[in-house]
């Protein structure tokens, strides 16, 4: 049985191009729960609050319910239900899920497989977090589903798997000028930059190619909120009395942060309606298609009013 094909084939809802991460998200925080306890079955009553959660800060913004992967993930040959009544999950209804008592856990087959070769879990986790989150979340989701950090080895590409560009990070460091296009955080070691990275905007689980117009050259902090959802690009006159250049995009903040110290007002609410600083001129801005992924897919709520200095 190919385990690491079934995973990355997950069968999952793709109307009007919204991500769907329920099942991969679930199926993490299975793995981390059988890294728990081997044998333990997962109550959808009693987990109904964990998987909303996750939901909440690694799906999309639109309303959703851990229902949904708890039946469906069936499909897939990696998960099995049962009810207090016997065998099968009783539909993806929320109130028939918890008056059934329904339970769910990895197939026999699965746990067996994972007993035999414990490094199966870490493959397993690595490709549900490649093909559908962002690098810099790899980490926290893996803390926030129970999973150990540090994961096994990737091995060789599967078939058909994109490879990244390692030219991608220099080209958009250098188009930013070796700067945050949010704050302007310009640090370096000598002549080495430090806590700068290249962000995609659409990301690259989501076929967001490794090109300049889909980059963002950010620092730390601000790369981990855009890929949450806290900070976005929108498209604006940028003022004249700021320094950045932008070619008219904006920062977005979302009104669902909240931040009551004098740092984070300055480093995230205080950045809304500012202009971008880069990219230099002659380097492609963030392309149209590119941004409006990231604004459907990612930035979570509405956003703040322009800050008024």
């Amino acid at each position: 049985m190919d385990w690491l094909q079934r995973t990355a084939t997950l069968r999952q809802w793709t109307g009007n191009g919204i991500r769907a991460p329920h099942k991969p998200l679930l199926l993490l925080y299975a793995l981390g729960r059988f890294q728990e306890d081997a044998d333990g079955e997962l109550r959808y009553s009693a987990v109904e609050g964990d998987l909303k959660r996750l939901l909440t800060d690694y799906g999309p913004g639109n309303r959703t319910t851990p229902a949904y992967p708890f039946h469906h993930l069936v499909s897939d040959g990696l998960w099995e239900v049962r009810t207090d009544r016997g065998g099968g999950s009783p539909g993806s209804g929320v109130l028939e899920l918890r008056a059934s008592g329904a339970t769910g856990r990895l197939v026999p087959e699965l746990r067996e497989a994972l007993r035999r070769d414990p490094s199966l879990l870490g493959r397993m986790a690595r490709v549900l977090l490649d093909l559908h989150f962002p690098p810099s979340l790899h980490g926290e989701l893996c803390e926030s589903v129970g999973l150990e950090p540090e994961l096994a080895e990737t091995g060789p590409l599967p078939p058909g798997r994109r490879r990244r560009d390692r030219r991608m990070r220099e080209l958009v460091l250098t188009a930013y000028e070796y700067r945050c296009a949010f704050c302007g955080y310009d640090g370096a070691v000598g002549a080495v930059p430090v806590g700068l990275e290249a962000a995609h905007v659409r990301w690259w689980a989501f076929d967001g190619p490794d090109t300049v117009d889909n980059g963002l050259c950010l620092c730390a902090l601000h790369h981990k909120l855009f890929d949450k959802g806290v900070l976005g690009v929108g498209w604006g006159s940028p003022r004249s009395s700021e320094a950045g250049s932008g070619g008219g995009h904006r920062i977005v903040v979302s009104q669902r942060f909240v931040g009551r110290s004098p740092t984070a007002r300055e480093q995230v609410t205080a950045l809304a309606g500012r202009p971008l600083f880069g990219p230099q001129p002659g380097t492609p801005p963030i392309a149209h298609a590119h941004r409006s992924w990231h604004t459907r897919q990612v930035f979570h709520g509405s956003p703040r009013p322009a800050s008024v200095e």
